[in-house]
């Protein structure tokens, strides 16, 4: 006769404790570390600029007027520099610190920079060269 998956899920336990065997490792058990953060970061903003190329390509091919009446729009919409400002950083950001983690990871396929302190030197530069990078484009 069939059992139940509920049997078979409480079978499956029950054969597992009683094995002793170790258990793989959950995820929040390990510290962060700065190089963790940036390859978990570097695949967040490859999403995040392919769904924003994605998006803006749809909004030119479906969205009535051209893309100058657009920016006249928020022209007229008189926001503050700092506002302005602070809208440019933050979509030229991801698109900075990809760019630079990128690099990053050229280099890391010619064979170089697998040291850990060098790895860790490298994750900074890269912090740094996006933080000014952003700010300099921004600022355009």
């Amino acid at each position: 006769m069939a059992t139940t998956a509920k049997e078979e899920m409480a079978r499956f336990w029950e054969k597992n404790t009683k094995s002793s065997r170790p258990l793989s490792p959950h995820i929040s058990i390990y510290k962060w570390s700065l190089p963790m953060a940036m390859s978990i970061t570097h695949r967040g903003t490859g999403v995040a600029l392919s769904l924003g190329v994605s998006l803006f390509s749809l909004a030119a091919l479906l969205l009535p007027e051209q893309f100058p009446h657009y920016v006249a729009v928020v022209k007229s919409l008189s926001l503050s520099p700092a506002l302005i400002y602070s809208a440019k950083f933050a979509l030229v950001f991801p698109l900075s610190y990809h760019t630079w983690n990128g690099i990053r990871h050229l280099v890391w396929d010619m064979g170089k920079g697998f040291k850990l302190s060098q790895v860790e030197q490298s994750g900074v530069v890269v912090l740094i060269l996006t933080l000014l990078s952003s700010a300099a484009i921004a600022s355009e």
